[in-house]
């Protein structure tokens, strides 16, 4: 179902801003989809080598196609790097992040065997859910937004059309009653709170409101003059700064799942009606253990609903919400884009096989919730696609991918377009086969002989063990070796591959982890042992991609240590030599000597430390002695912190700024020496924003 509504989409030109050009083959890859799009292919498969651009041939793609564009990929990180990359290409378009808001999830669970019942427990980042609410936001209202989502976008969404439906549009000279807009307000999941002024949250000073829209930074101001609306301002919610004022605003509501009245209390009857009957099924079973624990915590949530219009779980319900008929399938994001969008999926070997096991996992855990009176039976309907509605839901659709998967190409019949040259002139690196016998030997050698040159070495195995162990052993002789394994902590993962580019150590030794999305040009080898090791980790799919993380260094190698040439060896190594002859034959050609990528290594604490130098300098010490005594709130923005302050007026509210801007450098620096760097990135995010405003009181003599 697509959103039928009177919303406007404004209509913008997607327009590339860059000081880049297509080069190698892009200009002619870009131009072949184009046509094959226009023409009406369903399918289009790009088989992108590593470091060919793919992401700036996506930005121009949509350049010259002018449609609304989805892009999945496999995880948040990699969606974030390509929606990072987009954003810097496409500076006047609306490229939205679309993932799961979770930072941690465990799942509603019950294990029969030990009767054993886990409580969902999640903690969800609010700045993901203020990125969630954006994309919905940007695709109802403007065609020029390209959304990069992980696969979580196949799950369960509020219905678009009650999202707009309860949107509140606000217009200069319009008419409503102050009290009724309030209560729309709190229909729409909006919070009042007068101190702590934050987003999705309202605040009430005589006939003037100001909301923070869930998906804005920015504030709304409604000034009104009896039960009209006299003004509408766009303002800064700390400084109060009016950015814009405006003729006519929309604030869609704080939640994807909200609903009218008259929507709930059918949504409530039929809960009831379900409730009557499935414990109607388990008193006739002799199951009445089930039946007093579904009637209980269902009777709770309808009391719930009734009362405040939402409940824990809510999305369980959401069938019912809906009103949908059992078995059929949920809103998803895919139903807010319009009919002609545009679906490039990245990395599709790993992508679409993501998309196909979706639903089954999760319906298997729903089903024995519902089978022991923790659910109805309508939560199995809370679910991602299927594999089949997913396929209903889609149009033209481009894969991309250095090793397109065979759904894939059966979809295109074996034809693909190719972009295989760099811009750079780099080349795939040269496979060289090695004997087992004697291979660590040999190994250590190779590592040594990088290390001469200040250059770096991955290293894969086939078990854990084996990466612990051999790490060790290179340890013993005096080469600085890590491993990277699964159970090594994410933050850890981030910190390893960092200190492997900086040259703080020089073998990387892992197992499946160093396949798609690393990035590593100081990499000159990449060593595979038991190459000839038929499986997963060793099939012709997985060595080219592994082949690829030597790809970003001129003399780049891939050793494979087998006693036999493989199947798959033999399709990757083939494939490799075919790319790198093509590659060399253009370089030749074009006169193009490859060259070195050249990859700035930066990361937070970097950062840290180039704010710090500019709160020096801004405030001096005067910063710091202000801000001692005056304990942190755990949790509480600086936003919250000055409404909580007071703020105050000249000279007081410059002081309340320089202590506060002292008192989260402290925070910071905290948060990044415990490893939190993502915490440290939000405050020193809010930081900055503290120093603009401090820094405007100066140049206006305050």
């Amino acid at each position: 179902m697509r959103p039928v509504s009177d919303l406007q989409r404004r209509v913008a030109p997607f327009q590339v801003v860059t000081d880049m050009v297509p080069a190698g083959d892009q200009p002619g890859a870009i131009n072949e989809m184009e046509r094959r799009i226009r023409g009406g292919a369903t399918d289009t498969v790009l088989l992108g080598a590593t470091g060919t651009g793919k992401t700036a041939t996506v930005a121009w793609l949509a350049e010259r196609l002018q449609r609304p564009t989805l892009v999945m990929l496999p995880n948040k990180t990699l969606a974030a790097q390509f929606a990072n990359e987009l954003r810097e290409m496409l500076p006047q378009n609306a490229v939205e992040y679309f993932v799961s808001y979770y930072d941690y999830y465990q799942p509603e669970a019950y294990v029969p065997q030990t009767d054993t019942y886990i409580e969902k427990d999640s903690s969800i980042n609010d700045e993901v859910d203020r990125l969630r609410h954006s994309a919905t936001n940007s695709l109802l209202t403007r065609r020029d937004t390209i959304v990069v989502a992980s696969v979580s976008c196949i799950y369960g969404l509020g219905t678009p059309q009650e999202y707009v439906d309860r949107m509140l549009k606000l217009q200069v000279g319009g008419a409503i009653e102050r009290d009724m807009l309030l209560r729309k307000l709190v229909g729409m999941q909006y919070q009042r709170n007068d101190l702590a002024f934050s987003r999705g949250t309202f605040r009430v000073r005589g006939d003037t409101i100001e909301i923070i829209p869930v998906y804005e930074e920015l504030a709304v101001r409604i000034e009104m003059f009896g039960d009209e609306i006299e003004r509408l301002m766009t303002l800064h919610p700390l400084t109060g700064e009016v950015i814009s004022e405006d003729d006519e605003l929309y604030v869609f509501p704080a939640s994807h799942y909200v609903a009218g009245p008259e929507r709930m209390e059918r949504a409530v009857a039929g809960i009831e009606a379900e409730l009557a009957e499935r414990l109607g099924e388990l008193e006739r079973q002799g199951k009445l253990l089930e039946a007093q624990r579904l009637r209980m915590r269902t009777t709770y949530d309808i009391e719930m609903m009734r009362q405040v219009g939402s409940c824990s779980g809510i999305e369980n319900y959401s069938r019912h919400i809906d009103g949908r008929v059992a078995g059929s399938p949920p809103n998803t994001l895919l139903d807010y884009f319009p009919e002609d969008f545009l679906l490039v999926i990245d990395e599709s070997h790993v992508t679409v096989p993501q998309i196909g096991a979706m639903y089954e996992g999760d319906v298997s855990r729903k089903r024995v919730l519902v089978e022991h009176g923790f659910r109805l039976p309508s939560a199995i309907d809370n679910r991602p696609l299927t594999w089949d509605e997913f396929g209903e839901r889609i149009g033209q659709t481009v894969y991309l991918s250095a090793t397109p998967g065979p759904y894939e190409l059966t979809r295109t019949g074996g034809e693909v377009v190719e972009q295989v040259i760099r811009p750079t002139g780099l080349v795939d690196p040269q496979v060289i086969i090695k004997q087992t016998k004697g291979q660590i030997d040999d190994l250590v050698h190779e590592i040594r002989l990088r290390a001469e040159r200040d250059e770096r070495v991955l290293v894969t195995t086939l078990t854990k063990k084996m990466a612990e162990d051999l790490t060790d052993y290179l340890l013993e002789l005096g080469i600085r070796a890590r491993y990277l394994h699964s159970e090594v902590d994410t933050l850890r993962r981030v910190e390893l591959l960092r200190e492997l580019r900086l040259g703080e150590y020089d073998v990387l030794i892992g197992i499946n982890l160093l396949r798609e999305g690393l990035d590593l040009p100081e990499v000159s080898l990449v060593s595979i042992l038991d190459a000839d090791k038929e499986g997963f980790l060793r099939s012709g799919t997985s060595l080219i991609q592994t082949i690829g993380r030597a790809a970003r260094n001129v003399s780049g190698q891939v050793h494979m240590y087998a006693d036999q040439v493989t199947p798959s060896m033999r399709r990757a190594i083939d494939e490799t030599n075919r790319r790198r002859d093509k590659q060399i034959a253009y370089n030749t050609e074009h006169g193009i000597d490859p060259t070195p990528l050249r990859k700035r290594i930066a990361d937070i604490l970097d950062q840290l430390m180039r704010e710090d130098a500019d709160t020096e300098k801004l405030l001096g010490g005067a910063g710091r002695q202000q801000s001692r005594g005056k304990a942190p709130v755990p949790g509480l923005s600086s936003r919250a912190r000055v409404a909580r302050d007071g703020g105050g007026t000249g000279s007081e509210a410059r002081g309340d700024l320089v202590a506060l801007i002292a008192e989260l450098t402290d925070q910071m620096h905290v948060a990044a020496a415990e490893l939190q760097f993502e915490i440290a990135a939000r405050i020193r995010d809010e930081i900055k924003e503290l120093k603009h405003e401090l820094r405007g009181m100066q140049a206006a003599g305050v």
